[in-house]
């Protein structure tokens, strides 16, 4: 799916929600534990429920890799059964080098390998250029690099400050001076910068996350253009508005992640009517901030 097919599913549903699949075991309704896949079955059931609303939905690996060999079938009939119309990510964040990053893009973007044909996979970028580039040699498939996230934890690497130096050079006439001008910087502005050296914005997302709403203007001055998947609103608190506001572009450029409060809005037997209630309720709110905040 490319930017704009992107942004024309944006408009026809006048939604940028994204449902992530976290689906958690433990906290399926009891009557569906009797399934031959009660993973797969309830995932199915949220897909029928939101998919009117969402216009992509992000399978969390950690959620399927934990039940071994069963998680795996039920995250491939999963992804099978989403729309065609929605963008699928695969929340894997990865981060490894050579050729040992390439089988794990041919793991999720190769149908043929591990029958998985995602549109994107979240990447961890701290081992640099040659952990991303092998995601980015499969055409139409798209990095979607972890930036800014909303873990507490955030403040420890990626919201440290460095220093850089850029030479300057001056001519007054009479001489050419140089000189050199101190620049200090979060790491994650770095890697905001650096990571597009390596992909345009039709191949590259930020993970932005909504409890870090107010870096968001920031980051649109140093990625106008790249969409930016945003965790964290629902039930981390983050506020739908302001990362509207802030961080939407002239093509939308934002998918806003909800999971835990779609997935568990309900833990009865009718969670997907509430599933689905929470699910239009948010794209009703982004319709209107669609109107009040998409520049014209």
């Amino acid at each position: 799916m490319t930017r704009s097919q992107l942004f024309a599913r944006i408009q026809s549903k006048k939604s940028y929600l994204c449902v992530g699949l976290d689906t958690d075991p433990r906290r399926i309704p009891t009557f569906l534990r009797s399934e031959k896949d009660p993973v797969f079955a309830f995932n199915q059931r949220i897909i029928d429920a939101t998919s009117a609303h969402a216009v992509a939905y992000k399978p969390n690996l950690a959620f399927y890799e934990a039940q071994g060999a069963r998680g795996w079938e039920s995250l491939q009939k999963t992804l099978e059964y989403i729309p065609t119309d929605c963008f699928t990510i695969a929340d894997a964040k990865r981060g490894d080098i050579g050729n040992t990053s390439g089988l794990y893009a041919r793991a999720f973007f190769d149908k043929t390998a591990a029958g998985l044909d995602f549109d994107a996979v979240t990447v961890a970028p701290y081992m640099g250029r040659d952990s991303v580039t092998p995601f980015l040699d499969f055409p139409g498939k798209w990095v979607i690099l972890l930036a800014l996230t909303s873990n507490p934890g955030s403040e420890d690497l990626q919201q440290l400050r460095i220093t850089n130096y850029e030479l300057r050079i001056t001519d007054d006439e009479t001489q050419v001076r140089r000189s050199q001008l101190r620049i200090e910087q979060p790491l994650f502005e770095r890697v905001i910068q650096t990571a597009q050296t390596w992909a345009t914005s039709d191949q590259l997302m930020f993970v932005v996350g909504a409890t870090q709403a107010e870096s968001l203007t920031r980051i649109r001055e140093l990625a106008p253009d790249n969409f930016l998947l945003v965790p964290g609103v629902g039930a981390q608190g983050g506020s739908l508005e302001e990362v509207s506001k802030y961080g939407m572009n002239a093509q939308c450029g934002l998918l806003v992640n909800a999971s835990r409060s779609i997935l568990y809005a309900s833990t009865d037997a009718h969670f997907a009517e509430a599933a689905g209630a929470e699910a239009h309720r948010m794209q009703q709110e982004m319709t209107r901030y669609l109107d009040a905040y998409l520049p014209v």
